[in-house]
């Protein structure tokens, strides 16, 4: 390693010299110890706030065409140990931290099912240095996650991109320096609750049947979310199956875990093992900043925020939900670009933009999903192709 080079504006260069290496070198990594269980399901749709009872309710799943409870597909990343980011992080680079910037799925078909055990291959893919707003020298790097049903085959593959920067100068920059928690009134609150519904009802609405007579210019029902909180950003990260003590194990090489966090968002693996909160990422580690202020804002966040890989959770089961369980999403590219903070609220629009009608299994519909914040702040936004079934 090199000292690193601060420039005239104050802000510290990126020293990048220990990733290349690590570029297209088959990874290790953790890998979950036991088979997916029903309730692992459940607890993923509860702390994906995605109540359709086709992923919790034994009643309503039998009668599906599944006949049973199955994951959602947006369930892959949780039977992953890093969100499916631990291949994008390789390599040191003292004083970072990262944050989700965007993901890119390619679906093969077969569903998660309760009984199944998931394994991962893994691969940093590339990676680019370019100029932010948030924290001037920055590296968005990709990595891929393959993920593997018991049978041998490929239920997906995911294309991470975490965005690597200095923490020290993302807090000179303050870009978040001025944003204060929003407060909600009752009305407000309860008007919400009522938008809730009206997304609810619309896939409830189509049941057990089939998608069908869709065009172009279709807009899918908008899906609130929020407002978000400490509470619900726990019962997220509590849903990964990562964070249950003595869950996983490691194997192979990766540098995921000694990428040159800072010490305080460091995981003590030997604490760890008489406290397993030491190795535990929320109490103690990367994810820290997520729930608690003084480590988001040692890391250029103002409060509390989301988890990137929840956003997109949330865009997955939007699509899922809407095409319903006669559909399947065949891909998504969707880029993060601003945090779901305490105390906002996120929106998710979509419209159908294209629809493709030369496959055998039915038609295609390309949709372009936006997710906004109250005031009106793109979030993410991306495009997906959902393989609709024939008449």
């Amino acid at each position: 390693m090199t000292d690193p080079k601060v420039r005239e504006d104050g802000l510290t260069e990126l020293d990048t010299n220990d990733v290349a290496r690590w570029v297209g070198k088959p990874l290790g990594g953790g890998r979950l110890k036991d088979p997916v269980v029903t309730n692992d399901i459940r607890r993923w749709a509860q702390g994906m706030q995605n109540p359709n009872p086709l992923h919790y309710d034994e009643e309503y799943a039998a009668e599906s065409r599944f006949g049973e409870i199955v994951a959602p597909q947006s369930f892959a990343v949780c039977t992953d140990t890093s969100h499916g980011a631990g291949p994008a992080i390789q390599g040191v680079i003292p004083g970072q931290h990262m944050i989700f910037g965007g993901d890119e799925w390619w679906f093969h078909g077969p569903r998660i099912k309760p009984g199944e055990k998931v394994s991962q291959e893994r691969m940093l893919f590339d990676y680019k240095v370019s100029e932010t707003s948030f924290s001037g020298p920055t590296m968005f790097s990709r990595g891929d996650t393959i993920y593997i049903n018991d049978a041998g085959q490929v239920i997906c593959k995911q294309r991470s991109t975490s965005v690597r920067y200095l923490a020290e100068n993302a807090r000179k920059k303050g870009l978040f320096a001025d944003n204060v928690e929003r407060s909600w009134t009752d009305q407000e609150l309860e008007d919400l609750e009522k938008q809730k519904f009206e997304y609810y009802q619309s896939f409830r609405d189509l049941g057990h049947d089939k998608r069908l007579f869709v065009k172009e210019g279709d807009k899918i029902s908008r899906r609130p979310i929020g407002p978000h909180s400490l509470m619900s950003f726990t019962t997220e990260w509590r849903s990964y199956l990562m964070t249950i003590w003595g869950s996983w194990n490691t194997h192979g090489v990766t540098s995921h875990s000694d990428s040159g966090w800072l010490p305080e968002m460091s995981r003590d693996k030997e604490g760890a093992k008489i406290d397993p909160t030491y190795g535990d990422g929320l109490y103690h580690g990367p994810s820290r900043g997520h729930v608690q202020e003084r480590y988001a804002q040692l890391i250029g966040m103002p409060r509390g925020y989301g988890y990137g890989a929840t956003m997109g959770a949330w865009i997955i089961d939007y699509l899922s939900n809407w095409g319903g369980e006669w559909s399947t999403i065949a891909y998504s590219n969707m880029q993060y670009r601003a945090p779901a903070l305490t105390g906002d609220i996120a929106y998710l629009d979509g419209e159908v933009k294209k629809l493709a009608h030369d496959s055998d299994e039915g038609p295609v519909a390309e949709i372009e999903v936006v997710m906004t914040n109250q005031d009106s702040a793109v979030m993410a936004k991306g495009v997906a192709s959902v393989q609709l079934p024939s008449a």
